[in-house]
């Protein structure tokens, strides 16, 4: 009987694997961060006629999409499997996320991600770069941006920021408090199985697929290490360490005031509210603006038809001016 038993837990493992890698069927690459044996996971997702061809690959510009916390590379899966027809998609896991490595004693900070980002830039020599960022994806992804400007041309921003705030939620806040925040999201994994449905307007679109692929590779105590560094790691003072990196990276903001800039906006965000997206519109008034009432902060999941489809019109209509 207990073989049995083990059999079938087994098998409703696999199935449940199965369920959500089929809404994720891409090719798994991965990165050696140097000085360490920390490999970084990500996405290469292109056109057929370039997967033989270094030379045609580095050619066809790339869309580098950033995710936050505490999501992964599938977020955006939908994204890459309406682009990568004519555009080479690259999506990465940071370290600690996803099916990147998840050491337990790491710098998860915010100049530490940016520079693994820069590293897998550097080794995929990416040039003519279009950016997509969402949440910590933002300040991560700009952050490398205003090291390596010269190779970024568009910006595709989704309910993110790359700047302080002067406000954190309440229900983000008590996730920082000493004891508690370990035990809420890495012991119960409130912080992820929270985000299900406090994190959309549409939880009808959260299947039991959904769920697990968002969850997958967060399934124990070590393997949640990120989502509470990543929680612990929000500069709201000067004093913290990562203020200054996001301050810098703020006042980078503005050589970016020339690059095609789109926009996508869930205006039921309660963690980047409008009042973020103001903050976008201020630095950047020449960027198109999408608003989507009916979406919350996954707003690729709440609206992926209308993003995805509104991505490709918008990297089509500015490809003239790479």
């Amino acid at each position: 009987m207990t073989g049995r038993r083990g059999d079938a837990e087994t098998s409703a493992r696999t199935d449940a694997e199965q369920s959500w890698r089929s809404l994720y069927p891409f090719e798994s690459h991965y990165h050696a961060l140097p000085g360490s044996s920390l490999r970084l996971h990500y996405l290469d997702e292109r056109p057929a006629t370039t997967h033989h061809s270094p030379l045609t690959t580095h050619q066809v510009p790339a869309v580098v999409m950033f995710h936050g916390n505490p999501t992964w590379s599938f977020y955006y899966r939908n994204l890459i499997l309406a682009l990568r027809e004519k555009h080479r998609c690259i999506a990465l896991d940071h370290i600690g996320c996803g099916l990147s490595d998840k050491p337990q004693d790491y710098p998860y900070t915010l100049k530490q991600h940016i520079d693994n980002a820069e590293s897998l830039f550097d080794a995929l020599n990416l040039r003519n770069v279009t950016l997509v960022l969402h949440d910590w994806g933002g300040a991560i992804g700009m952050g490398v941006a205003v090291r390596k400007p010269e190779r970024i041309k568009r910006l595709v921003i989704l309910n993110t920021a790359a700047f302080p705030s002067p406000r954190i939620p309440l229900r983000i806040a008590v996730c920082r408090i000493p004891g508690f925040g370990a035990l809420a999201i890495r012991g119960l994994n409130g912080f992820a199985r929270a985000a299900l449905f406090m994190a959309t307007a549409k939880p009808e679109r959260f299947t039991p697929d959904v769920c697990a692929g968002l969850l997958a590779p967060y399934d124990s105590w070590a393997n949640r290490v990120s989502h509470l560094r990543f929680v612990q790691d929000i500069p709201m003072k000067p004093s913290h360490p990562s203020w200054p990196v996001l301050k810098e990276i703020e006042a980078g903001l503005p050589q970016f005031k020339d690059r095609p800039m789109l926009i996508c906006w869930g205006m039921q965000d309660w963690c980047f509210d409008p009042s973020f997206l103001k903050t976008w519109q201020d630095k950047f008034p020449q960027a198109e603006v999408v608003r989507f009432d009916d979406a919350g902060h996954y707003v690729l999941e709440d609206a992926y038809e209308r993003i995805a489809p509104r991505v490709a019109e918008f990297l089509a209509s500015t490809d003239s001016r790479l």
